[in-house]
């Protein structure tokens, strides 16, 4: 999976021309198209949308790509709400990664998505006259990405509670399980596939980041947990127990007791162990 995940960024990086730029704009703006075409055709306009795959087995091969723009709801706000958070989201996915690797992240998912609804239909005919391949799951999974790149981004859930985006991923996660559980627990192994892939090509991208992130997991956790770092806090506290503090200045003498805020740093160009407040650290005479 690293070695994949290494071989798609040199792939974006070195083939830069194939990118579609702002594709996010495009995608939101067919997202408004058919929803729009269906407040006047009274759904009719998403019928010859979506993925059905026998509709497509019979010539409707356009199916392959309109399924795309198939808004995830047809309710006004719901719609109006994810379509704003998608194209925020997805315009500051691009942003970091550059054009060319988020084409790739996504068409990716959209191929995926395109190969497991047609062996979903081949394998088992009964589900050719359903919905096999959908946007909603990439764009769940999308929100996975987003949070990997800015977990402790605020945002207000409900329009008035802070929270961080990656306790939302967290939910997320969960409404994944969830819908797996519950396709197979009702016997739909196929259609279970639709929330892995997504998955899959969310890892696909991220396994590097996600092992990165693990490893500092693990090096802070072992490093808390190490004799030095425990025998070197015993040694602070001693050491505030007996003095009343821990850092104090050497030109105007404040300490970490008299202003808690205060910041301390040792200089490095001072011969001996002098320590300086914020404001004499760039401004005081070095001892020689």
């Amino acid at each position: 999976m690293r070695t994949l995940s290494r071989w798609l960024t040199r792939f974006s990086y070195n083939h830069p021309n194939l990118n579609i730029e702002g594709l996010i704009r495009y995608i939101v703006a067919g997202n408004l198209i058919v929803f729009l075409l269906d407040l006047f055709t009274h759904g009719y306009s998403t019928a010859w949308l979506t993925f059905a795959p026998g509709l497509i087995f019979r010539g409707q091969v356009w199916r392959l790509l309109t399924f795309i723009f198939v808004p995830m709801s047809f309710s006004p706000l719901a719609f109006i709400l994810s379509t704003v958070f998608f194209y925020y989201m997805g315009s500051r996915l691009e942003a970091v990664w550059g054009s060319a690797r988020f084409t790739l992240y996504y068409g990716l998912g959209v191929i995926l998505n395109i190969i497991v609804g047609l062996l979903i239909a081949l394998i088992n005919p009964a589900y050719r006259s359903t919905v096999t391949a959908n946007m909603h799951y990439l764009h769940l999974s999308m929100f996975f990405a987003y949070a990997t790149l800015y977990p402790d981004l605020q945002v207000l859930a409900a329009f008035f509670i802070p929270i961080r985006i990656k306790w939302l991923a967290l939910l997320d996660a969960a409404l994944f399980v969830y819908e797996i559980l519950s396709y197979l627990s009702y016997g739909r192994f196929a259609m279970a596939l639709l929330p892995i892939i997504a998955i899959l090509n969310y890892l696909i991208f991220f396994w590097e980041d996600l092992m990165d992130v693990l490893g500092r997991g693990r090096a802070r956790v072992q490093h808390q947990r190490s004799s030095q770092t425990i025998n070197f806090k015993k040694a602070q506290k001693e050491l505030r127990e007996r003095r009343g503090y821990l850092h104090k200045c050497a030109v105007c003498g404040v300490t970490d007791q008299d202003d808690p805020s205060m910041e301390f740093r040792y200089c490095s160009k001072c011969s001996g162990y002098y320590c300086y407040c914020a404001n004499h650290i760039n401004s005081h005479t070095h001892v020689q």
